[in-house]
């Protein structure tokens, strides 16, 4: 197992000097899912939410959060992002909605921590808007499901 990075031989945090890596392009893919009642699955799936289309309003959340991770996250290098997708699958029989989200960027470290905070702020929007109709909403499986770039290469999670 690798060392933690983020720690000096004193064992004070810090933020990695990432100076002298090269500009790459970098990729990651981030999951997670929010279960809920039937009716309000109904309510997100059939847009006819009194807040308004949740979907989309998690989509522009999402898409801001990624880029607000280094600013949430404190030894979180702030990247400049090329692309950030955000997709929502809708699982009927489980009464739930899928996140993915995919970030890239051409960049001197990886962007898993922006794909991450995109899908959970994504699935924390879901609750917020929701949360009046449903107050045991589940948020769960928030994942990375892939990164690509740098040193490390590509890596995909094995399911």
């Amino acid at each position: 197992m690798s060392k933690l990075t983020h720690f000096d031989a004193g064992g004070q945090a810090h933020m990695v000097d990432v100076g002298a890596k090269a500009h790459t392009r970098r990729r990651a893919v981030a999951e997670g899912r929010i279960r809920m009642l039937p009716a309000t699955f109904a309510l997100v799936k059939g847009g006819g939410h009194k807040k308004g289309d949740v979907l989309g309003i998690a989509r522009i959340a999402a898409i801001m959060a990624s880029k607000k991770a280094a600013d949430l996250i404190p030894l979180c290098h702030p990247i400049a992002l090329t692309r950030v997708a955000v997709e929502f699958e809708l699982l009927e029989a489980d009464s739930a909605v899928r996140i993915e989200v995919t970030a890239e960027c051409s960049g001197q470290t990886g962007v898993e921590m922006e794909a991450l905070t995109a899908a959970n702020v994504g699935l924390l929007t879901i609750y917020d808007m929701c949360k009046a109709v449903d107050r045991g909403m589940v948020i769960d499986g928030v994942r990375l499901l892939e990164k690509e770039g740098g040193k490390s290469g590509h890596w995909r999670l094995d399911v």
